[in-house]
């Protein structure tokens, strides 16, 4: 099976520094990353590869294992690598810890760009929740591998955070520099659960097709003195990231708040919405035993599951 992606014929820069094997890579990296083969499917054999970029087989398998080690094909012997599937991340949503310092804890690097840092006038909801004061609108792209995985935007009040500029955030976490900066750490707040369609504005920046389903983690949270500190939205490629919900005898993590209606497509204007649609979820204060805990847990999953199979089928 051919690749789709027109770069496949690209010819190879035998002139440059960057050895045949990377570029080779490279030109496959699209295709895969973009996902214009389905999971499973067969890349074209050594030889193909070989005939079509002129190239040796050392070559092409030198790029083949690099495309193996990220986990982006697999190769068994005697047979044609396939497309692997998608990698799982997870996230614990019901910490104040951020996206960035997650997967830093487990060795994951996530590069940060910043796409916009200035004041604006916020959504009545959000304007709210910090009494009405200046407040700055943030907003950065998340990538893993190269790739898009994670839109966010932040609102935070602009008084607490003087002097704060973008290139403090490129590649950084948020949370580290306002505890460094300005001696401010997140405390208690709460966080909600949706799975949304992307409007034309996120599939743009997260590089899939409009109406694709998203997994979007909302939520405010105040500082330690108990000061509003950020309203945060994040949307992210639900087909990359896991949401991980802890449950105990002690406390319960999670209030699923399930409504009826129809999905509505994702905002990406900032404005969340005052109720939680289908799907939504809130990370709660301690409330009952572990048992009613891990039951309204899993009907969280559920709902999510079935709002996104409704999704991907409406995509489709």
């Amino acid at each position: 099976m051919a690749l789709a992606h027109d770069d496949t014929h690209a010819t190879l820069d035998r002139s440059g520094e960057q050895p045949l094997h990377a570029q080779l890579a490279e030109l496959l990296r699209r295709d895969l990353r973009a996902r214009r083969l389905p999971v499973g499917s067969a890349l074209p054999s050594e030889a193909a590869l070989c005939e079509r970029h002129g190239v040796a087989r050392s070559v092409v398998r030198q790029a083949l294992a690099a495309l193996a080690a990220e986990g982006l094909i697999r190769r068994e012997p005697g047979r044609p690598a396939t497309v692997a599937p998608p990698a799982e991340h997870r996230r614990l949503v019901q910490r104040s810890t951020g996206l960035y310092e997650q997967f830093a804890q487990t060795g994951v690097t996530l590069r940060t760009r910043v796409l916009a840092l200035a004041p604006d006038r916020a959504p009545d909801p959000v304007a709210a929740f910090f009494g009405r004061q200046p407040l700055l609108r943030l907003e950065r792209l998340r990538h893993l591998d190269g790739a898009p995985l994670a839109y966010v935007q932040t609102w935070l009040p602009a008084r607490a955070v003087p002097g704060l500029a973008a290139g403090q955030l490129e590649d950084a976490s948020l949370h580290r520099v306002l505890a460094q900066q300005y001696g401010l750490r997140p405390g208690v707040g709460r966080n909600r659960i949706r799975a949304v369609a992307a409007d034309a504005q996120l599939a743009r920046l997260l590089e899939v097709g409009q109406g694709s389903p998203l997994l979007k983690l909302e939520g405010q949270g105040k500082d330690q003195h108990g000061h509003p500190l950020e309203w945060f939205s994040t949307w992210h490629r639900a087909e990359q990231l896991v949401f991980d919900v802890d449950v105990s005898d002690g406390r319960e993590s999670v209030q699923p708040r399930l409504h009826e209606g129809a999905l509505q497509p994702a905002a990406s204007s900032g404005e969340p919405a005052a109720r939680p649609q289908a799907g939504a979820a809130s990370a709660a204060a301690p409330g009952e035993g572990g048992q009613q805990g891990l039951a309204r847990a899993q009907a969280l999953v559920h709902e999510l599951a079935r709002t996104l199979a409704s999704l991907r089928q409406e995509g489709g």
